[in-house]
């Protein structure tokens, strides 16, 4: 038993040469262990960069004006008068056609004016009240006039108008998607 016990000890004293191929193979497995660490950080680094600059790269569906009628149409408008719109948005490979209300008034000088039905506050959908003279939102009781201006409520801005042009005697519109609970109008799609 002393034999195996002084064998074992004559082999942990003897001291390793430098260049020896052990310590070359340690160091390259370390290096290599580094490499692959930070390759694969990389590759997993790179979605959490796309995710993070996606709001900043993103392009929106451009949106194109829909027409709402001939001019002549609304020459003798005394009250809103609630039209339709189709809109196409293209999402990824996906196209999708939703309906959105939009309202054609006058304004106080009298020109035309398009505003889109949904409530500056919550989003809620705006009808018109024959009886009040009012948009009454039915969500939170916020209240609008003939050209869309905040009476009152909880709304922090009136009603949003959108971008208007005449195309052959059409009137055309250019839906938008405005920020809801701010006070200033802000395009967000």
């Amino acid at each position: 038993m002393c034999a195996c016990a002084g064998d074992s000890e004559t082999t942990a004293e003897k001291p390793s040469a430098p260049g020896l191929p052990l310590e070359n193979r340690r160091s390259f497995l370390g290096a290599l262990l580094g490499v692959g660490s930070v390759f694969v950080g990389t590759l997993l680094s790179v979605p959490l960069i796309r995710f993070a600059l996606f709001p900043l790269l993103r392009r929106t569906t451009e949106l194109k004006s829909s027409s709402l009628g001939e001019l002549r149409e609304f020459s003798s408008l005394t009250e809103p008068m609630m039209r339709t719109i189709q809109i196409e948005q293209l999402d990824g490979w996906r196209r999708a056609v939703s309906e959105k209300a939009v309202y054609v008034t006058k304004d106080s000088q009298g020109q035309l004016r398009v505003l889109t039905s949904v409530c500056p506050h919550l989003g809620c959908t705006v009808p018109w009240n024959k009886e009040k003279n009012l948009f009454v939102c039915p969500c939170h009781g916020a209240t609008f006039a003939l050209d869309g201006t905040r009476v009152s409520g909880p709304s922090l801005r009136g009603m949003d108008a959108l971008e208007t042009s005449v195309q052959d005697g059409q009137l055309q519109v250019r839906f938008q998607y405005f920020r809801q609970l701010v006070s200033d109008k802000e395009v967000i799609g």
